[in-house]
């Protein structure tokens, strides 16, 4: 035998046995479209399949913090073991109270009342916002975002912080190291955030000559700001201007479209709670979480008190609210399993906005059973999204939707719809950071705030009938006439999407 002979047989009973492992360890605990997708990388292109099945295969983050999330959960059960499931004061159907106890089981966070400030849909407005708020901090100012860049639109946000920490209050701040990076100024941001006395730190810091190895693929993209422990504000935007730094993006009118929510009453112990987990998770240090209470306006109506500048009306309504956090530290995708349980619970409509459509099959049948059942769906996306892969990996979708009667509403490009929320029967609502789609269900840590029994509803509808006015309806008729090369990459970028 000749030793290039030798070489072969070596490298043939390799890739058999590359791929008899694979078919054995791939598919436990994967859902069949990611061990489908797993799969066929691995057999076809083994030498770029394993490399990358190990680097980003494995669908739950280290140990470490499993752990951690695990045993805020149990503290979070016992802290919260005082409160009913539901507020007694609030009116919850039986079929939401259903997946509201669901949502508790799987992330020991009850129903609790929650003050609306005001959705706000203005991106400029929402640093405005919380930079009032800032401004107005006593004790502690947390705040959390994917992306963070000081720019000419969150410039003020950052002199606020810096200006509560030279009256004394405690201010942290948590950003996604890979989320951020690419963008203008981060590592300037960085020194200046040291030298105003900001204590802050990277989440999920990706640096593997340096001792810290994460998962690249695995990302922190919650968005929250807490105050005092009694007012906080949390949606889709992220610490940046809305053309995310872009000289190009300036120049083609591309801006990103987000709401916010602002909030005092019980539901911000709920989102200090999140903020405590994940800088816990940074840094190992413990931080207070203020008990359950109620709104803090003032007995004489309405006023948010401020040491630091003049009262300003924060009169709104209760609502009956849940946090629901998710990510790759839970094993259950708490997130998942309350949207499907509220897409079967839907009887009248459906209205979805979502930037990254991209679902799983539960999620695909849950929203197509419904238009089938009669339920007015509709589904608000961008005309064009904003990165080619996802664009085409949720287009490949929109055939299946069409089929079962959904209207798909384009917003047009191009701008970027951002906002991630929807409306189910206009009885409740839910807005916050999951996309629709795999990832934010299983490898980004999320936020989404359930809402029913009040205004924030109501302000919702509001939002997406904005949407739907700015929006064109996708003829059913002339999508199946697109071109065979675009059905292609649809295709395989849809297949490429379920590798998680």
């Amino acid at each position: 035998m000749t030793l290039g002979n030798l070489a072969m047989g070596l490298y043939i009973a390799f890739d058999l046995i590359i791929k008899i492992v694979a078919i054995g360890v791939v598919p436990e605990n994967r859902k069949p479209s990611s061990s489908t997708a797993w799969l066929l990388l691995i057999l076809f292109i083994p030498l770029v399949g394993v490399p990358l099945f190990l680097l980003i295969g494995s669908p739950y983050i280290n140990k470490r913090r499993q752990n951690i999330q695990a045993r805020a959960n149990e503290l979070l059960e016992i802290g919260t073991e005082t409160l009913p499931t539901v507020p007694p004061s609030a009116d919850v159907a039986e079929d939401l109270r259903g997946v509201v106890e669901l949502s508790r089981s799987l992330t020991s966070l009850p129903m609790v009342t929650g003050t609306n400030l005001g959705v706000e849909m203005e991106y400029d407005e929402c640093f405005k916002r919380m930079t009032r708020i800032v401004d107005s901090a006593e004790e502690t100012v947390n705040v959390e975002f994917y992306i963070a860049a000081r720019d000419s639109t969150t410039d003020a946000f950052f002199l606020s912080l810096e200006a509560a920490t030279q009256r004394g209050v405690k201010v942290r701040l948590l950003f996604d190291h890979i989320g951020s990076r690419k963008y203008p100024g981060f590592k300037q941001l960085q020194r200046w955030l040291t030298d105003a006395g900001i204590d802050w730190r990277l989440m999920l810091p990706f640096r593997p000559f340096s001792g810290s190895w994460k998962r690249p693929d695995l990302r922190n993209h919650r968005k929250l700001l807490v105050v005092d422990g009694r007012i906080a504000i949390m949606g889709s935007a992220n610490l940046i201007e809305s053309t995310y730094g872009s000289e190009k993006n300036r120049k083609l009118g591309r801006h990103w479209n987000d709401i916010m929510v602002e909030l005092t009453g019980e539901i911000v112990s709920s989102l200090e709670a999140i903020f405590a987990v994940d800088w816990y998770s940074e840094t190992g240090e413990v931080v207070d979480i203020h008990a359950y209470r109620p709104g803090t306006q003032h007995e004489d109506e309405h006023l948010l008190p401020s040491a630091h500048g003049p009262e300003r009306d924060v009169g709104g309504a209760v609502n009956a609210v849940q946090l629901i956090p998710s990510g790759p530290g839970f094993r259950t995708e708490p997130t998942l399993r309350a949207f499907n349980s509220l897409m079967y619970m839907a009887r009248e409509r459906i209205a979805i906005v979502s930037p990254y459509f991209v679902p799983d099959e539960s999620l695909l049948a849950a929203i197509t059973t419904a238009g089938m059942r009669g339920v007015s769906v509709e589904l608000y996306v961008s005309e064009q999204a904003d990165q080619f892969m996802v664009d085409r990996a949720q287009s490949s979708y929109y055939q299946a939707l069409l089929d079962a009667g959904v209207r798909i509403f384009m917003y047009p490009a191009p701008q970027v719809l951002h906002t991630k929320c929807f409306l189910i029967d206009n009885t409740c609502a839910v807005l916050g950071s999951s996309n629709m789609d795999m990832r934010s269900f299983g490898l980004n840590y999320e936020i989404s705030l359930l809402a029913t029994g009040g205004d924030i509803v109501e302000q919702i509808n509001g939002v997406i009938a904005e949407y739907r006015r700015l929006s064109t309806e996708l003829d059913p008729e002339q999508w199946p006439k697109r071109p065979l090369g675009r059905r292609y990459s649809e295709s395989v970028l849809r297949l490429t999407s379920a590798l998680q």
